[in-house]
């Protein structure tokens, strides 16, 4: 009997316990079976591989909504790679929300890294079109974190 979880609820608790310590690859394997979880680029698509080890893999890719470029002229992008944080702190309301009017200059949310907290702030005034992270998420050097247009 196979002890390795397959169900999509696991799956997806893989795929969290992943992104909360920064794993981008996570194998198991037992006896006849495996699974691989593999995250990869800024919107994180999980590419799911289990199958008994003598027959073929299934393979199922999670698909997202294609990420804005770095040059769209809204995007903010991280300057550092950290942790990601929407309000300032836990249980308060986020910086901004979708559809909120923001001011050039204003924070939008932080990033934490070598513990301390740096302040992203807008680069122009606008409105709130797409918020690309969730709170307390890894992110990366150049990744697209919201969109203001």
């Amino acid at each position: 009997m196979n002890r390795i979880p397959t169900d999509p609820d696991s799956i997806r608790r893989l795929a969290l316990i992943m992104a909360e310590t920064g794993m981008t690859e996570l194998e198991l394997v037992d006896k006849d079976a495996r699974i691989r979880v593999v995250r990869g680029g800024a919107v994180d698509p999980l590419a799911v591989a289990a199958a008994p080890a003598a027959a073929a893999p299934v393979v199922v890719q999670a698909s997202a909504p294609a990420a804005p470029d770095a040059s769209h002229p809204g995007a903010i992008t991280s300057p550092m790679v950290g942790v990601a944080y929407l309000s300032p702190e836990p249980g308060s309301p986020p910086f901004v929300t979708v559809g909120q009017q923001v001011t050039a200059g204003q924070t939008v949310l932080l990033i934490e890294a070598m513990k301390t907290f740096n302040q992203i702030k807008a680069p122009k005034a606008g409105t709130v079109a797409r918020v690309l992270v969730e709170n307390s998420s890894p992110v990366e050097f150049g990744e697209v974190l919201m969109i203001v247009d």
